[in-house]
């Protein structure tokens, strides 16, 4: 089931006006991205995160999730975490300096 462009907004907005905070929509669902580096997605009106070391400390109880069937794992946000946009906010800054660079375009 795709994501919905309400739920897309919704998030985007509780990330309170991070301009760094854009989206691409890939096959129905839509990849997270802040300084050019992928950080998450929202799959089936679920927001998922890469399980890296800051994230997986922020989020210790999330349970890991499939975005799709073949993907890596992902850490599931819940909607109480969704609601607060500080956390979220905490969340990226935390998660942004272990996130490898965004691939160069040739």
């Amino acid at each position: 089931m795709p994501s919905s462009e309400k739920f897309r907004d919704h998030v985007l907005q509780q990330f309170k006006g991070e301009l760094r905070v854009t989206t691409r929509k890939m096959m129905g669902e839509y990849v997270l991205y802040a300084d050019g580096k992928i950080f998450g997605g929202i799959y089936d009106d679920r927001l998922l995160v890469k399980p890296v070391p800051a994230s997986v400390a922020m989020l210790p109880g999330a349970k890991k999730q499939l975005p799709y069937e073949g993907a890596k794992p992902m850490l599931r946000v819940t909607n109480d975490q969704i609601e607060d946009s500080e956390f979220l906010a905490k969340l990226l800054d935390a998660m942004l300096p272990e996130l490898p660079a965004g691939k160069k375009k040739k």
